[in-house]
């Protein structure tokens, strides 16, 4: 066994043993593991039924970390991203009004796109000609999205009709426990406790069980039945003019957020030099968009690589095998459907709170010395919770920046990019 993991992984050749490997994998598995209780309960708002969700969660989530694993050799753990089946439930179906499952088949056609453009020089086009700024503000915006909705499933903002927003009723036990949960992340992770989220939901869901809000139903049973949700996505509806904006959306923010989280774990982990050249990044990329594409046939909105794998970097993982490992715990997570069906929205809306202001840590490198180049991110973060959209909230923020631009007569900084994605704006606003 030894030397079959040698053979396909090249442990000592990363200066890496197969204990640390183990060891890093179930890391990285417990700092991410709370998406499998998670990503359910957002996408079952969509009518999807929460058990087959939370199995096809864990399968895409297995099967995507197998990939990274034995395509690209990197310690990368990859799940359902958050965010994204925020906007594919909230906005998407709940807002626009389409079935989510022709939401699927949009998520299908931005993960073939994705991929394409994994393959070929687009990546790099797209990438470098879109202004760093609002690359950064996508994902500060996707954030607060996240957040505004972990704060409202906890009761901690609530609606008003004088006010459109106001605190909520702390009197109340479930909006209490939400925010408890959210201070025991917090210090958890301040102390720099492996799985600090998926322990601050579990010591909530305790607490609300203590208290007669929920009952313990049993641990482990055989996984719910995924039939449901399984190839059922719509990909012939989703191929119409008022999803193209949808499918750009779930495209850009995918593609973004998976080069930073890419780039800045490898880098952590040594596997790419300082400008981020490595014949193992086009790999890891097209193991995360292929991902993307077979994550739908399990009822799941786009698979993307998860930041948390850090944790497994930092415990000594550096190759694939950490990944195979994660993979193989989604399988076992399979089993624990008594445990998620008994989670409480409450008890997860600390996790999306403290994910979300994470999320907005890269807000640190705005350029916020040029107006021009600040304005438009800070319309893109502020307009997707706002709009409760992250499309219409990125696309305010493209007409910004080139509006801006124009009227500064700087029309020869307007990237490609740039026009590109604002000519696909525009027409959303006018014809849909």
């Amino acid at each position: 066994m030894k030397k079959t993991l040698e053979q396909i992984f090249k442990i000592r050749e990363h200066n890496t043993t197969i204990k640390k490997e183990l060891l890093a994998g179930f890391t990285t598995f417990i700092t991410m593991a709370y998406i499998i209780f998670v990503n359910p309960q957002i996408m079952s708002s969509t009518g999807m039924d929460q058990g087959a969700i939370f199995v096809g969660t864990c399968l895409a989530a297995a099967v995507a970390c197998f990939v990274m694993g034995f395509i690209a050799n990197w310690p990368i753990g990859l799940a359902p991203g958050m965010g994204l089946n925020a906007f594919f439930t909230y906005t998407v179906v709940g807002e626009m009004g389409y079935s989510w499952e022709i939401a699927l088949g949009a998520v299908f056609i931005a993960g073939i796109l994705f991929f394409i453009m994994s393959i070929t020089r687009l990546r790099g086009w797209m990438i470098t000609s879109i202004p760093l700024n609002l690359r950064i503000a996508m994902g500060a915006g996707v954030g607060l999205f996240i957040g505004l909705i972990g704060l409202k499933n906890g009761g901690i903002i609530i609606s008003n009709e004088a006010t459109i927003l106001s605190l909520g009723d702390f009197k109340k036990v479930e909006t209490l426990l939400a925010a408890v949960g959210f201070l025991v992340i917090s210090i958890f992770s301040v102390r720099k406790i492996p799985g600090a989220i998926i322990i601050g939901i579990l010591i909530t869901t305790l607490l609300a069980m203590s208290l007669g809000l929920v009952q313990f139903n049993g641990l482990l049973s055989y996984p719910p039945d995924i039939s449901p949700v399984f190839l059922k996505l719509d990909i012939f509806g989703a191929l119409n003019i008022g999803m193209l904006t949808v499918i750009m959306s779930f495209l850009f923010v995918n593609l973004f957020d998976t080069t930073g989280t890419l780039v800045g774990v490898a880098t952590r982990a040594n596997l790419i030099d300082v400008n981020a050249e490595s014949k193992g990044l086009d790999n890891a990329l097209k193991a995360d968009s292929s991902a993307s594409i077979f994550g739908t046939f399990f009822g799941c909105s786009p698979v993307t690589s998860y930041v948390e794998s850090s944790a497994g970097v930092e415990a000594g993982g550096r190759t694939g095998l950490t990944a195979i490992v994660v993979g193989a715990l989604f399988i076992f997570a399979m089993f624990l459907s008594p445990l998620a069906a008994i989670i409480p929205a409450y008890a997860t809306s600390g996790a999306l709170i403290y994910v979300a202001i994470l999320m907005l840590g890269g807000m640190e490198k705005l350029n916020w010395s040029s107006t021009v180049e600040l304005l438009p991110a800070l319309v893109i973060i502020v307009m997707i919770p706002l709009s409760f959209s992250i499309a219409d909230g990125i696309a305010l923020g493209f007409l910004t920046y080139v509006s801006l631009k124009l009227a500064t007569g700087q029309i020869r900084n307007i990237s490609s990019g740039a026009w590109f994605l604002t000519l696909i704006f525009i027409s959303k606003f006018i014809f849909l």
